[in-house]
């Protein structure tokens, strides 16, 4: 993914739903239900910590994926049981390996123990409101 088009929204989504995004290779882009994004926002319980050899793994409860760290964010400490919140460019990888997010964000929500049941209803009102009429019409 080279160009990063800030203008387009960063799409509230469940792991699960990035799986049925689909790449539109001449917008370094991906298209879900006919929404164009780069970039995901998630939220969820970090299964892993960065301070091993493996990959730093996010799961929402409905997937699970990885995180990609650049810059000051590798000089932070994420422990696993951490629930955070992370915004990124979303990239695709073969069938079988989690998909990456190339985090622009990340904050530890870990001290707001309601905003994990918060999120759901975030998640779910912005599919109501924006990307389910999108979907019924592309369909």
């Amino acid at each position: 993914m080279s160009a990063m088009d800030y203008g387009l929204a960063a799409l509230k989504l469940f792991c699960s739903q990035l799986k049925q995004a689909r790449e539109v290779p001449s917008q370094h882009s991906f298209t879900l239900g006919g929404f164009l994004f780069q970039r995901a926002w998630l939220q969820g319980v970090l299964i892993s910590s960065n301070d091993g050899n493996g990959p730093l793994l996010l799961d929402d409860g409905t997937s699970v994926i990885e995180l990609s760290l650049s810059g000051e964010f590798r000089q932070r400490h994420f422990k696993a049981g951490m629930y955070v919140m992370v915004v990124g460019g979303y990239v695709a990888r073969a069938a079988g390996e989690p998909s990456i997010i190339k985090v622009h964000k990340i904050v530890d929500l870990s001290s707001s123990p309601d905003r994990e049941a918060m999120w759901y209803l975030e998640v779910m009102e912005a599919y109501k409101l924006f990307y389910q009429p999108l979907v019924e019409e592309f369909m």
